[in-house]
């Protein structure tokens, strides 16, 4: 069955080298609370958290606003944690295959996916179709045309930074 959907992927930079400096025990003090703080904001918002990737999350939405706010919160709240391990995110949207009622199939996923892998420490890559959906107290950053890995055509990606990010970028 063809639906259309958004996705996210977020996952913890430096999460290896945690848990290679201060050992498995400790790691998992901090994907516990991760995870708590992911199930937290994504209930709070009605996105779904569709499955659990170690040191990571893939979600899945039919509203691009509350996706993409959600993201937000969650980078905002993960980034004044006292670990020092900032998350990555990757959001895009489109319709993909829904494969015997709970995977999804499609280059919204893929893509969604691959731009999480792209992203930088604090950073929220998303396709430009999703720019609409920016809550009005953020700000896009136009990146450009990117080849992604993966993908015939480059692809338009805009930056998208919460309150305190732009505030702090801006700062210098």
């Amino acid at each position: 069955m063809r639906v259309d959907r958004s996705f996210a992927f977020v996952d913890l930079c430096g999460f290896t080298r945690f848990t290679d400096t201060h050992g498995d025990e400790e790691a998992v003090g901090v994907l516990t609370h991760f995870r708590a703080v992911v199930r937290e904001i994504a209930s709070d918002h009605a996105v779904r958290v569709d499955k659990w990737l170690g040191d990571g999350a893939m979600f899945v939405s039919t509203d691009d606003h509350r996706l993409i706010t959600m993201l937000l919160e969650l980078q905002d709240r993960a980034d004044s944690t006292d670990v020092a391990l900032h998350l990555r995110a990757g959001a895009a949207t489109g319709p993909v295959i829904l494969l015997e009622g709970d995977d999804y199939v499609g280059s919204a996923v893929n893509l969604a996916a691959r731009l999480s892998g792209a992203a930088g420490p604090s950073e929220l890559l998303a396709t430009t179709d999703l720019v609409d959906a920016v809550p009005p107290w953020a700000d896009v950053v136009r990146v450009g045309a990117l080849e992604v890995p993966g993908f015939v055509q480059r692809v338009e990606v805009v930056r998208i930074e919460g309150a305190v990010r732009a505030a702090a970028v801006a700062a210098g």
